[in-house]
């Protein structure tokens, strides 16, 4: 390989780098090198909806954990974080769900992120999509990435939305379109039953292309630069160190976990940091690896009685079924429906989102089921909340210290004893209450809030989502400016979860496609 030059070097083919690399390589003109540092996505795990899980811990996993987190006994969490290509879109539950109107009003108003408000980020999201059964102005129909309803739903998860329904809250039959509040089924990212990640939608139909060139397992240690100006990446293939260099631009797409750790390891980022690790400060850049934040989630479990239970349904059968033909109970992507509401009146948008899983889902799921069950899990979708991501070692194989502060604004913690206490009582009438025979985690049916909170101090876990550590806007605490563009660094950008200044309503994989879709028009427009 030795040292090579490119118009475009991309860190990272996730769900946003992917995008980006695909879309740059529409001009036959422009050299583009993806580096990813895991593999293809080539296991049938993969593949399967139902089996998202079953990749966690595995070689497929950067396998990251947080610090102690005082609000939760002291407890670190487990982030699972795909390493392969498609990034998380190849290990996600494939939920479509793309925030509400107000988050981006509120990037733009509140954090001056221009051009990134509702109305001019939905084209991005037509753009990359196509929905199978939803035609209206809100959704594309022609993009590369296939939505689809789920092609099995289990009924424990239609009787909670019914019963959901009958609560009070409104049926809700597209969560990515007029409005985002009430209850129903989730889309899905699959085609034909099958995952559809940024791998299968973008990166695989551009592989062919001579002008891509994708490197797997190359682990970026640093970006090159010459002063201030950003010129290449330095990667490692096994031990052997490369540079790529970069005529253009360097594009990190690495996530909220990697992308502030190259900056870092890179001399771009607080300076008294950097000095503790005797690095040597290019750009005092003080807010990359601050603003990190994520939606945490609480499995509330009750074991049920005459409904099937995905666990019980694995066998030879039914992966045949998944395999050959994308049906069967494991073409369901487990995290089948729920709903969006306000936890208090007053608010102007939802701050909980409900997941339901119509099996025992908690520890991220490790956990195999040992009775029937099913779970609602509560999740806090308006954070407060605020931590920090810091380099342990100048080693880019260690990982960085995450700290995303679960719960310490107490706003977070009341908002979130709302959701519980909401989940609890949709179960107990309607169609869903019939499948229940009581409750599980918590062991009470009709917990005290001191009972309730400390359940949520002991299951709280993550929903995947950490977003913020390398955050967009225009005050003094931005990173990268709304042309993601890195403050006080030419020639390089940033477009991942990384640059959200705060996480939108929702599962966050279609905002990162999106991000590579605006990002990817940003440098288009540059370049001409």
């Amino acid at each position: 390989m030795g040292n090579e030059s490119f118009d475009y070097v991309i860190v990272g083919g996730g769900s946003a780098g992917a995008v980006i690399a695909a879309r740059l390589t529409e001009d036959p003109a422009v050299r583009v090198l993806l580096l990813e540092a895991g593999p293809e996505p080539d296991a049938d795990e993969i593949t399967i909806p139902a089996a998202f899980t079953s990749l966690f811990k595995t070689k497929w996993d950067w396998n990251y954990t947080t610090t102690s987190q005082k609000q939760l006994e002291g407890r670190p969490t487990y982030w699972p974080r795909m390493k392969a290509l498609g990034g998380c879109s190849s290990m996600n539950a494939m939920i479509y769900i793309r925030g509400n109107h107000l988050d981006y009003d509120t990037w733009r108003d509140e954090f001056g992120c221009a051009g990134w408000g509702y109305d001019e980020v939905l084209p991005y999201f037509i753009k990359a999509e196509d929905n199978q059964s939803i035609h209206d102005e809100y959704h594309g129909n022609a993009g590369p990435l296939w939505v689809e309803d789920r092609r099995y739903t289990f009924p424990l998860t239609t009787a909670w939305v019914e019963s959901a329904i009958a609560s009070g809250l409104k049926r809700n039959d597209d969560f990515n379109g007029a409005g985002q509040e009430g209850a129903g089924l989730y889309q899905v990212t699959c085609k034909k039953g099958k995952r559809w990640s940024t791998w299968k939608a973008y990166l695989e139909p551009a592989r062919k292309r001579p002008n891509l060139t994708i490197r797997t397992g190359a682990l970026a240690t640093r970006v090159v630069l010459d002063g201030q100006r950003a010129t290449g990446v330095a990667y490692l293939t096994g031990r052997d160190e490369h540079t790529a260099y970069a005529d253009r631009e360097v594009i990190l797409s690495g996530g909220a976990v990697n992308s502030p750790q190259l900056l870092l390891l890179s001399g771009i980022g607080p300076a008294n940091h950097l000095r503790e690790l005797d690095i040597d400060v290019a750009v005092d850049l003080p807010g990359v690896g601050e603003n990190l934040h994520d939606h945490p989630a609480v499995p509330i479990i009750w074991r049920t009685r005459g409904a099937d239970d995905p666990a019980a349904m694995q066998n030879m059968v039914n992966l045949g079924k998944a395999l050959v033909g994308g049906r069967g109970p494991l073409s369901s992507n487990i995290g089948e429906g729920g709903a969006f509401f306000t936890s208090r009146d007053g608010l102007a948008a939802p701050d909980i989102q409900i997941h339901v899983a119509p099996t025992s889902f908690y520890n991220n799921g490790l956990n195999e089921p040992n009775v029937r069950s099913v779970t609602t899990a509560p999740t806090l979708v308006n954070v407060a909340s605020r931590g920090t991501l810091r380099l342990r070692s100048t080693d880019p194989r260690w990982a960085p210290t995450m700290d995303p502060a679960y719960y310490d604004d107490q706003t977070d913690l009341d908002a979130m004893l709302a959701g519980c206490r909401r989940a609890i009582d949709i179960a107990r009438s309607g169609p869903f209450a019939q499948y229940l025979a009581g409750a599980a985690r918590p062991a009470s049916s009709d917990p005290s809030d001191e009972e309730l909170t400390a359940h949520i101090r002991a299951y709280t876990q993550t929903l995947y989502h950490p977003v913020g550590t390398c955050a967009m806007g225009d005050g003094e605490d931005a990173v990268v400016d709304p042309s993601l563009k890195v403050r006080g660094v030419e020639n390089l950008r940033i477009a991942d979860a990384s640059v959200m200044p705060m996480v939108p309503r929702g599962n966050t994989n279609a905002p990162t496609i999106m991000v590579g879709e605006k990002a990817a028009d940003l440098i288009r427009k540059d370049a001409r």
